[in-house]
This record gives C-alpha cells, sequence and structure tokens, in this order.
C-alpha cells in the first residue's frame, strides 16, 4: 500500500533534506554565476583602470623626456628650460605642469617651473629622492596634489647633463581627473551590463531547470491522477531517467492493488465460514424452540452483526488505502433519495437533497452508498416529515455531507451514546443500533469526520467530513 511520508527524506551525512529542488539548483547556478561576474567586473575595471593610466603616464612621461632633451646649461652653470615644452603649461593652473629641480640637503630646490604653476612647486616623489637617483635616467611616477587642489599624476626623471656636476631633477605632472571619470564611467557602464547579463543568465537557466525538470513535474501531476481516481496506472513515455522510477511505481501500484484484493478475498472467506454456521444455529433455533433456542437465536444475532460490523470496517479500510477509486455524489444521492421516499411514504417523507454537479468522494461508491444511505435512513426514521441532505465541497480535496430532519432531535448529552457499536436510544424502534457507529467507522477508515448538532429545522443535524477526489 503507498503510505504518506512521514517524515523528510535524510540525506547520506543524516541531514534532512527539504525545499524546493527548483530553488536549490537555481540558487546555486546564481551563486556561481554571481562569483564569476564579480571577478569578471573586478578584472574588467581593474584592467581599463591601469590600461587608462599607463596610456596617461605615456603623455605625462613625454613632456618629462622633452623638458629633459631641450634643457640647457650655460658656461657659468645657470639651467635654461626649452621655450615651448606644452602649449597648456602657459595657462595658470591648466592641469599641466613641468618643473627643473636640484636635490640639495633640504630636500628640492627649483632652478625653472611652468608658468601653470604660478608661486607653487611640485612636489617630489614621495619616497624621497634615493628612488629617482637609484633609477638615473629612468622615469619614476608618483601621485601628487595640483596647486589648486586637484589629483596628478606625476614622474620625476634624475639626469646628469654634460655641463653640470650635479644631477638635475625633471618633473611634469598632469591632472588625471579625467582619466577617474574614464574608469569609473566604464565601470558604470561595466556593472550596470554584468547586472542585466547575470539577470538573463539566471532566467536562462530558471527555464532551463524547468524545461529540463519537467518530467518530474509530469510524473507529479500523475500520480496525482492516479490517487484522484482519474487513472489507475502511471502511463505515457518518460525520459531514461525517469522510465525506472515509472516503472518502480507502477510495480507498487499493482502490488497495491493486489494486496487488497487478496485482503477483500479472505475477508470474503471469513465472512463465509462465519455466516455459515451462524446460519445453521439461527434455523435449528427455529425448528427447535424453547428458552434455549430463544437464547442461541438471540446470541447468534448478535455475532452476525458483529460480524457484519467488523466485516464491513475492514473492507473499507482496505478500500481507503487502495488509490483510485472515486465516485460522483450526485447519482447516489438521486438513489437514495427515491428509494428512502418509498420506503417511508407512509409516512409522506419528502428529502430535499442538493449536490453539485462535479462534486466527487474519493472512495468506493458502495462505501458512499452506506455512509449516507444510513444517515438518511435514520433521519427518515425520526423525521416527521421532512429531511435535507446537502453534499457541498469544504476545501481542498474536502467535503461536507449534511444531513438534518425536523423530529424530536437527540439531546447533546447523549450524542456521544448514539455513536457506540450497538447503542439503542430507543428500544421501541427497530435496528440493531449499529447505523450510526457503521458510518462513522467508515468516515474514520477514509480518514474524516462525524460530528452531532441541533438541525435549523428542529432535529437532528449530522455533519460528516469525507476526502474529495478532483475533477
Amino acid at each position: 500500500m503507498i503510505a504518506e511520508a512521514e517524515a523528510p527524506a535524510e540525506n547520506g551525512r543524516g541531514r534532512p533534506r527539504e525545499g524546493s529542488l527548483v530553488r536549490r539548483l537555481i540558487a546555486l547556478a546564481a551563486g556561481w554565476i554571481l562569483v564569476a561576474l564579480i571577478l569578471t567586473g573586478a578584472v574588467l575595471t581593474t584592467f581599463f583602470k591601469q590600461a587608462a593610466l599607463m596610456r596617461f603616464q605615456d603623455g605625462v612621461a613625454e613632456i618629462a623626456e622633452g623638458l629633459l632633451a631641450g634643457t640647457t646649461v650655460s658656461a657659468d652653470g645657470k639651467v635654461t628650460a626649452p621655450d615651448l615644452i606644452d602649449a597648456r603649461s602657459l595657462r595658470t593652473y591648466s592641469g599641466t605642469y613641468w618643473q627643473i629641480a636640484e636635490p640639495t640637503p633640504a630636500g628640492i630646490h627649483p632652478l625653472s617651473r611652468s608658468r601653470s604653476l604660478w608661486d607653487a612647486d611640485l612636489d617630489g616623489p614621495p619616497k624621497g629622492l634615493e628612488q629617482a637617483i637609484a633609477k638615473l635616467g629612468k622615469p619614476v611616477f608618483y601621485d601628487a596634489v595640483g596647486p589648486d587642489g586637484r589629483p596628478l599624476r606625476a614622474v620625476a626623471i634624475v639626469a646628469l647633463l654634460p655641463e653640470r656636476t650635479e644631477p638635475l631633477i625633471f618633473m611634469a605632472a598632469q591632472d588625471r581627473t579625467p582619466v577617474d571619470q574614464d574608469a569609473r564611467r566604464f565601470a558604470t557602464l561595466t556593472w550596470i551590463a554584468l547586472l542585466l547579463l547575470g539577470g538573463g543568465l539566471v532566467a536562462a537557466v530558471l527555464l532551463q531547470v524547468r524545461v529540463g525538470l519537467s518530467p518530474l513535474f509530469d510524473l507529479g501531476r500523475a500520480i496525482a491522477q492516479v490517487r484522484q481516481g482519474k487513472t489507475q496506472r502511471l502511463t505515457g513515455v518518460w525520459p531514461r531517467e525517469i522510465a525506472p522510477l515509472a516503472g518502480e511505481l507502477n510495480a507498487l501500484l499493482d502490488h497495491n492493488q493486489e494486496v487488497v484484493e487478496r485482503q477483500r478475498t479472505h475477508v470474503g472467506n471469513l465472512a463465509h465460514a462465519l455466516k455459515t454456521p451462524i446460519s445453521v444455529m439461527l434455523a435449528e433455533t427455529e425448528r427447535h424452540p424453547g428458552e434455549l433456542a430463544e437464547v442461541v437465536s438471540r446470541q447468534a444475532a448478535a455475532m452476525r452483526g458483529h460480524v457484519d460490523h467488523h466485516l464491513r470496517r475492514a473492507r473499507a479500510a482496505a478500500r481507503a488505502q487502495t488509490a483510485g477509486e472515486r465516485t460522483l455524489i450526485e447519482p447516489v444521492m438521486d438513489e437514495l433519495a427515491v428509494t428512502l421516499e418509498r420506503v417511508f411514504q407512509d409516512k409522506g417523507v419528502v428529502i430535499d437533497w442538493r449536490a453539485p454537479e462535479d462534486l466527487w468522494f474519493r472512495g468506493e461508491r458502495q462505501d458512499f452508498l452506506e455512509i449516507a444511505g444510513n444517515i438518511m435512513e435514520n433521519a427518515g426514521k425520526w423525521c416527521r416529515g421532512r429531511v435535507r441532505a446537502d453534499a457541498t465541497p469544504s476545501g481542498p480535496g474536502r467535503l461536507t455531507l449534511t444531513v438534518e430532519d425536523d423530529g424530536p432531535g437527540l439531546p447533546a448529552d447523549r450524542r456521544d451514546q448514539a455513536l457506540k457499536r450497538g447503542a439503542r436510544l430507543d428500544e421501541s424502534a427497530p435496528g440493531s443500533g449499529l447505523g450510526l457507529s457503521i458510518v462513522d467507522e467508515l468516515v474514520r477508515a477514509y480518514g474524516g469526520r462525524l460530528t452531532l448538532g441541533d438541525a435549523s429545522m428542529g432535529g437532528l443535524k449530522v455533519v460528516v467530513e469525507l476526502p474529495a477526489a478532483e475533477t
């Protein structure tokens, strides 16, 4: 039999595995995509910034090298800068600066500088002159601050001129703000593009997972159709990875049906084995009346009632565990109403019943016929002339059968006793006292509930909750 899982499955480490498989796959793919895009964005922006800075430095170095190439030293040691290094250096605070200086024990002493510096000086390399002197004739790049407070990219070249014994420091600098703005603009566009790319990749992964796992969803729907009674087995063509699972499920369904049929056979054999001796005993008591025969007859009748009761209960429990059984309620209600109105035609009983045309009971027809029949017969027995029965859906996978009558009703303190097996609240009324007890047993076998209450018509109201099959 197919049993519902009571706990989540556990993985090899003993921890329960819960949650959505689709969500898990998408989260894993999204995590890798996020890491890859972050690394890609960081590498691209860093590479672009470094490349832009290198190109910018080459331009700054050209100014310093032109300054070095055009500088002259007179016989008296006076240093003279070339007439024109860069036209931008002629405008105050233009962002392009140069300076010729000589090292002194106190630091750097400017000898000549561009007009753009006005009365300010360029800062030397932050690590001191030792770094520039150690790289004699080679440019040393560093960051500095301009006279107007803007960031600069500067270069210093220490070189010896033929007319001097002491080295000179040739410095040039340019405002690096445009380069930084280009780098930020590129980074912004890159992260926006990567964000859009990431969203597209996640959407593609979602589509891929949904399409890739669609056979599993189809398998779940097929199993639900079997459980709802729409089909008996899993049909269709399944992918190679899922086909073994579908085959095992079909084998399990077949085995489940075989077990149920075997139980029904055993129950039938037991019924035959018990009812035959009881029938013989009852026949003998009729042939030989007397005090002993009356006792035997009464006990044999009770035995027959108990056998019938437990047989019904066993059959109902077996059928309740069988997947695929479903019963349309409307024709059963119509059949019961017509039959019971004929049975109680001497009382003039009128049964007003209602049921949707598409309401299905998830179980066998005989069981619903017995549940509704016992309740409606009991209402017809005790009513004054009117019985009302309503079958309605009451939630996902549930339905409610309500039966009311206009009879004397039943006090609240005696309702529990009415559901006990063999209880008869009125010994003058015919019956064995098993009606509502049988109904209660059948309802419980299907995982439902039976409750008694006061009817709006004045009599007893019986409400039964049962499993419903989807249309």
